[in-house]
């Protein structure tokens, strides 16, 4: 077998079935599983995976024991030559993996690969590249200064080397990620993807980002970032420094004040979770369906070839719901990066379902509109 997916879901159902259309149908003639370990959601979760997508090989915990040991549970279970590491919160285009796989395949010392990474306002994440996070680095970032923390050398449109990719999507070989030990589990949500990129490289392989290839990653869904988020960030990335750097201890108790101090100072400016964007038109967009009935009174149907000039300044302060019965993932996510940072939203459909998923910033909560 060629590639295993690897999805570690926990409470986005909706998002989770969203993504599962996409990558099955990225899979295509590709020898290849999906697996998907699940964290007790506790909700809809298991039954809409066995219902919809009865080919998953699925793996279900008791509790909830974190996004590595999760991920490393999937990768027990892979039969592929390569893995993708994948959050469920993703929608992969239909020539993803062949993509990915044909740049690893012509590479000798291929470590982790990433790619470009695009939030639910079609904009661009810069944490798809990062550079190598230092103690100086984690202190510059913890202090509001990313500049070191990303990888500006390189373009988002570019591909080369990297030391660090993100957990959103990472794909490699099997035996690369059994070699540097998986992804350590005293990481129970973030800085796991830091640690394991770090590692490959100090193995001797190379990271690459790989520019030409473009991940929706709504982010935010699977968690509000609020105080709590702070802390597990800032504080992993104090341990990462601490595990691999042997930092003194004035450096050491320098993050931890400023870990300590900023949880607050994040918590104060986060955006309003209940603040959303007004927009005065509506619009269906799918070449074979019609919107539903709960939206025919206020969606203007659209066919694709009628967004064709997506660049128009005529298209503004607009809600699209893509239908992904109707449309193509590449189509989509073409026009949500022509119609961004216009005032526009955009939510997305899965195959016949009642429902749409979106998110409009990439520190936000996601939000799922259901349809009666």
């Amino acid at each position: 077998m060629r590639l295993s997916v690897i999805i570690v879901s926990y409470k986005v159902p909706h998002y989770l079935q969203l993504c599962l259309e996409s990558v099955t149908g990225a899979l295509t003639d590709i020898d290849s599983e999906i697996i998907v370990v699940d964290n007790a959601s506790g909700d809809a979760t298991a039954e809409m995976v066995q219902s919809a997508f009865p080919e998953v090989k699925w793996i279900a915990n008791t509790e909830n024991v974190g996004f590595s040991k999760a991920n490393n549970q999937g990768v027990a279970a892979a039969s592929g030559k390569y893995i993708c590491i994948l959050n469920p919160d993703t929608l992969v285009p239909e020539s993803c993996f062949h993509n990915v796989l044909a740049f690893a395949e012509g590479k000798k010392q291929i470590g982790a690969v990433g790619v470009r990474l695009i939030d639910g306002t079609g904009n661009f994440l810069p944490e798809s590249k990062r550079n190598l996070t230092t103690p100086k680095v984690s202190l510059q970032k913890l202090l509001g200064n990313g500049k070191s923390y990303y990888a500006t050398n390189l373009a988002e449109t570019d591909t080369g080397k990297v030391a660090v990719l993100v957990g959103a999507f990472m794909f490699l070989k099997k035996q690369v990620y059994e070699e540097v030990g998986g992804f350590d589990e005293r990481f129970f949500m973030y800085g796991e993807d830091i640690d394991l990129s770090y590692s490959i490289t100090q193995k001797g392989y190379e990271n690459y980002y790989l520019g030409s290839t473009t991940v929706l990653h709504f982010k935010g869904e699977s968690t509000v970032k609020d105080r709590e988020y702070a802390k597990r960030f800032y504080g992993a990335m104090r341990f990462f420094a601490g595990k691999h750097f042997h930092n003194s201890r004035l450096v050491d108790r320098a993050l931890s004040l400023v870990v300590n101090g900023i949880s607050y100072t994040y918590d104060k400016a986060k955006p309003d979770q209940n603040s959303k964007p007004g927009f005065d038109k509506h619009y269906w967009v799918s070449d074979t369906n019609y919107p539903p009935d709960a939206l025919k009174e206020k969606a203007v149907a659209l066919k694709w070839n009628e967004l064709a000039s997506c660049h128009s300044d005529k298209w503004t302060a607009s809600r699209f719901v893509f239908d992904l019965e109707g449309s193509t993932i590449a189509q989509i996510l073409e026009a949500m990066q022509g119609l961004k940072n216009r005032q526009n939203t955009f939510r997305i459909r899965p195959s016949n379902c009642n429902f749409s998923c979106g998110s409009d910033s990439a520190a936000g909560r996601g939000e799922v509109e259901k349809w009666v």
